[in-house]
């Protein structure tokens, strides 16, 4: 799930990091003369939350008057080369985000503090308050090396002014694939300045949410690769269909989809719940566009993808204490009711969704809610990054028009379940 707030405004480069060393220095190393401050840091990578997220650091730090709270962004690739580059070298930020295509990785080679007895003796931290989903990614061997932050699904953003204009009824849960079809045709200019509908390669705001909605599977229950399941495959054909018909726009970089939709080029696209911020503080899409439910599939069908975030500590910090603080208070009843309220991001702390949805008057953000109930994982093992980023490069062909749906996903089920093997 790329975090992509960042493409519509502040990106910190790697420099940022510099002081991203393991050791949260204490104010005895600075010139401040404050020697009784311990600093702690905190890797992201969506400045869009960043704003959210200082205030909560603010409230904290209030209550703890002893930490200091460093929020350090970069953007998504950054961030994981950044991340890799501290292990190595033993230079972890002290706490950071974790996700489920990285969890595996460093919680199961000693890089993340085990939080399991940190949670036992917690009065904040109860993980019964969290989707069981959310905390079981972040577990491995019964040790929990993460406290759920935020969860999130799946919306069809749409511009209002080009429905208006073309005379069309907004989106609602009446709609399914066929209604999507024929809607982006009737959205599609001839002359290529505007697009009905935006199906670009990814996978968790693209195809994922269609695989699930026709019966298909990325991964099945058993480790296995489902890429040429039938229901996958045609489901594959539909969402690549769009491009084909040139009623979207073939984008292959993760940074032209905020561009195409904030620029007006494009009438419909699949956005997460995490882009809010982002999207709220852009004056044109704040003032012409809004959110429905995902359109289900032609048989009534629903799904839509559904992830979090995770807050974690490194294994190496020098202030194990003051992080668990800080981790704490961002799991916690009052910290998880401070980033709803913000509008940061949907809260993991059940019963706090409410609050996030109240947090924006602009658009209908309620439908993100709604949809929980019908949720599907966001499909993840032990190797996710590895297989995802292949996968990739295994279906651009089809997508670009230059090889069968069908060849490029039974090729990509083939090296999946090459690397799902290496698991075992």
């Amino acid at each position: 799930m790329k975090k992509i707030g960042y493409y519509l405004g502040l990106t910190a480069s790697l420099f940022a990091l510099a002081a991203c060393g393991n050791s949260g220095s204490s104010s005895s190393d600075n010139t401040n003369n404050q020697s009784d401050k311990v600093e702690i840091s905190y890797a992201i990578w969506d400045s869009g939350q960043e704003p959210g997220i200082r205030q909560i650091a603010d409230k904290f730090e209030e209550e703890n008057p002893n930490i200091k709270i460093d929020i350090q962004v970069v953007s998504w690739d950054a961030y994981w080369t950044m991340l890799e580059a501290g292990a190595t070298g033993g230079s972890l930020p002290d706490t950071f985000w974790m996700h489920s295509n990285e969890i595996y990785r460093y919680g199961s080679n000693e890089m993340l503090l085990d939080l399991t007895d940190y949670i036992s003796e917690s009065d904040a931290i109860d993980l019964e308050n969290y989707p069981e989903g959310l905390t079981q990614i972040y577990n491995i061997n019964n040790k929990q090396y993460a406290v759920p932050k935020d969860y999130d699904t799946i919306g069809l953003w749409y511009n209002k002014k080009m429905f208006d204009e073309a005379g069309i009824a907004y989106p609602d849960d009446s709609w399914d694939w066929n209604t999507l079809k024929e809607t982006a045709k009737k959205l599609t200019k001839s002359d290529g300045s505007q697009y009905g509908f935006m199906a670009p390669l990814i996978n968790q705001e693209g195809y994922y949410n269609f695989v699930y909605q026709n019966g298909g599977t990325i991964i099945t229950d058993d480790k296995v690769s489902g890429y040429d399941d039938p229901k996958t495959i045609e489901a594959l054909d539909y969402y690549i269909s769009f491009v084909k018909d040139k009623i979207s726009p073939e984008i292959t970089e993760d940074q032209k989809r905020v561009e195409a939709f904030q620029n007006g080029q494009v009438a419909m696209a699949l956005f997460g719940s995490w882009n809010l911020s982002g999207f709220a503080s852009n004056d044109y899409i704040r003032e012409n566009t809004d959110v429905a439910v995902l359109p289900k599939a032609n048989d009534g069908t629903r799904s839509t993808i559904f992830n979090g975030l995770g807050n974690a500590i490194a294994a190496n910090t020098e202030h194990k204490d003051e992080a668990w603080k800080w981790i704490e208070f961002l799991g916690s009843k009052e910290g998880q009711e401070m980033q709803a309220e913000l509008g940061v991001a949907i809260s993991a702390y059940k019963g706090t969704d409410q609050k996030w949805i109240e947090s924006n008057k602009d658009f209908s953000i309620k439908n993100y809610v709604d949809m929980v109930e019908y949720a599907q994982i966001r499909p993840y093992s032990n190797t996710t990054s590895k297989w995802e980023d292949r996968s990739y490069e295994l279906l651009k062909p089809a997508y670009l028009g230059d090889d069968t749906v069908e060849n490029a996903a039974k090729e990509t089920a083939k090296m999946m379940n090459e690397e799902l093997a290496s698991e075992k």
